[in-house]
């Protein structure tokens, strides 16, 4: 785990790794403002090639109402260790386990929230244990496989993975046009060195065996939905990965809160981060003995 973090922490946090039953994860920890009431403790997974970053424009609006806020890199993610050859250590069950052990250490229960990949990684958990958590929120993170057309950008991934370094491969990247247009790992919250150190920093296993998942992954929309706890659905109001429509019927067969951030596309939090924070805070916000969260909304 680097002791030289890539990227500045947001004001109020601090980056550190998080000891658990299951090794070390790095954290960047954010606490409610001086003079603020503790209303919780949140939970924050990455997406595919993404990190605990792209939840750092979360960290202080959160925090100014009243949310911790932990946002971890997985295993074999950026800053947390993970071995490079051997992708039997990523398998979907061994990460869900990773996340229940997290939640333990910081002593639980807590609102989990993932993103994407990190969104059915935490589907995982979820379904083997939910006693862990308050709540659960699907951000951009649909019930099933990914969309053919990302299907297909995963593969190109995967092929080049397969016989480049992983050097050899963010200099492809690179060659494809700006970053605005490429997308994937070239673009972020970071500029272009920060990005790449934090690409550099991921396993190449991890990054082939969650990218088969996320082509692979099955319908567990009726399991999850037989659990109590409340669903939160949130999306932008574009999405390539899964098509936005998918995610309103995952919201209904989940009877979730549905949130769709205008003006965003598949990462909210960082497209649109303060209506994306106040989302989630009103999500909890509305969650306490006896009562549910609103249905839907639009910000």
């Amino acid at each position: 785990m680097t002791s030289h973090p890539a990227f500045p922490t947001p004001p109020g946090a601090r980056a550190y790794p998080l000891r658990t039953a299951r090794g070390e994860f790095a954290v960047v920890d954010s606490s409610p403002e001086a003079g603020e009431e503790g209303r919780g403790v949140v939970l924050m997974l990455p997406g595919f090639t993404g990190s605990k970053e792209d939840f750092r424009l979360l960290h202080e609006p959160l925090a100014q109402r009243g949310y911790r806020v932990v946002a971890v890199d997985g295993r074999g993610q950026h800053e947390s260790d993970g071995p490079r050859d051997d992708e039997s250590a990523y398998a979907q069950r061994e990460l869900a386990r990773d996340v229940l052990a997290q939640a333990e250490a910081l002593g639980g229960p807590v609102h989990l929230v993932g993103h994407s990949l990190g969104g059915q990684i935490a589907r995982a958990a979820v379904l083997l244990d939910h006693s862990p958590f308050v709540s659960f929120t699907l951000v951009s993170s649909g019930p099933a496989e990914i969309s053919v057309s990302q299907q297909q950008r995963v593969k190109l991934l995967r092929d080049a993975l397969a016989v480049l370094s992983m050097e050899e491969v963010w200099e492809a990247i690179q060659a494809m046009g700006p970053p605005e247009e490429v997308g994937g790992p070239a673009r972020g919250l970071g500029d272009q060195d920060q990005l790449r150190r934090r690409w550099l920093g991921h396993s190449p296993a991890q990054l082939l065996a969650t990218g088969r998942q996320l082509c692979t992954e099955p319908d567990r929309v009726a399991e999850l939905a037989a659990l109590p706890l409340p669903f939160h659905v949130l999306s932008g109001a574009h999405d390539d990965t899964w098509p936005v429509a998918i995610l309103d019927d995952m919201a209904l067969r989940l009877d979730a809160r549905r949130t769709v951030i205008a003006g965003a596309e598949h990462s909210p939090n960082a497209d649109r981060p303060l209506p994306t924070a106040h989302a989630l805070a009103d999500f909890w916000d509305g969650i306490g003995p006896g009562r549910s969260p609103a249905a839907s909304g639009t910000a």
